[in-house]
Parts: structure tokens; sequence; C-alpha cells
């Protein structure tokens, strides 16, 4: 069974930046899907990025395409999001999700991923 552990979330001002970082341990990603989600209080679990199992193909969410960035590191079993020119509006706790599947179909849901991590807290300030 695959475990994640997220990382690198903190208190940052609108306009900067921080890399979000996902360790997987217990199973190899090489052939899995990878994808970043996320929940602010009150709110439904929302897609932000995904990843193919060989990073030959990523997708984003409307509200952060253009300013976050997903990638990852099958060597080291390490999935990564650089999240830019950030806004309050991207508060919310982050989580990293690893799928079924090597990638997806017309769309990326979220009954598609089954390990998930226990999420890094990001706090924007205006």
């Amino acid at each position: 069974q695959a475990q994640l552990v997220e990382s690198g979330g903190g208190l940052v001002q609108a306009g900067g930046s921080l890399k979000l970082s996902c360790v997987v341990s217990g199973r190899a990603i090489n052939l899995y899907a990878m994808a970043w989600f996320r929940q602010s209080s009150g709110q439904e679990r929302e897609f932000v990025a995904a990843i193919t199992s060989n990073s030959g193909g990523t997708a984003y969410s409307d509200s952060v395409k253009g300013r976050f960035t997903i990638s990852r590191n099958n060597a080291e079993n390490m999935v990564y999001l650089q999240m830019n020119n950030l806004k309050p509006e991207d508060a919310a706790v982050y989580y990293c999700a690893k799928s079924r599947y090597s990638y997806w179909g017309n769309s990326v849901r979220l009954t598609d991923f089954d390990t998930w991590g226990q999420g890094t807290q990001v706090t924007v300030s205006s």
C-alpha cells in the first residue's frame, strides 16, 4: 500500500510562490498518473493538476492554468507542484493523490485516485 506525504505548504503573500512536494513510499509511482487536489473550508475537494505516468501529459484546472506547474521524478518517487502568482482564493489544504491508471480519459476524475496524502495547508494573505 502506497503512502503519500505532502510538504511545502505555508503562509505566503498574494503574488508569491510556493513549491509543494509529495514523497511516495511503499509503491513505485512510475506506472500511475499523479495529481494534486485542494479543499478549502466548507468546500468540496477540487482538482488542481495532474500528470501522466511518464510525464507525457498534464492537465490543469482553469483557475490555476498558467500559474501552477506539476512535475514528477519517478526515480525518486516524488511529485511536485510549483505555484506562482498565488491568489487569496488559492488558499486551501492541498492533497497529493495516486491514480489507479497511468493516464486519464476525457477528464481527470477524483474517483480515479485511490491513495491520498494527509494534505498540506497553503495560506495566501492579501
